[in-house]
């Protein structure tokens, strides 16, 4: 039986880990274009069929569902 070589690559540098996003940063990085103000995160529970039909009808308009509920929401609260 012969001895398997493994090799260990380098520890990961400081600035390696620093580049790392952080879901915040993440969530802020993906600003709307026509806006410019902070974006913050909003989490709902909602019940699996509601999800399932906003899912489908994302899917068939080519948005995503986020997109499409962000439109909702920006028509029915207006500044």
């Amino acid at each position: 039986m012969s001895a398997k070589k493994v090799t260990i690559g380098q520890k990961p540098s400081r600035k390696a880990a620093e580049k790392k996003a952080t879901a915040d940063n993440w969530v802020e990085s993906r600003g709307v274009v026509e806006e410019q103000e902070k974006i913050k995160r909003l989490t709902i529970d909602i019940p699996e069929s509601l999800h399932t039909r906003i899912k489908v009808k994302a899917t068939m308009s080519g948005k995503t569902m986020a997109d499409m509920i962000r439109d909702i929401l920006q028509k029915n609260f207006k500044e």
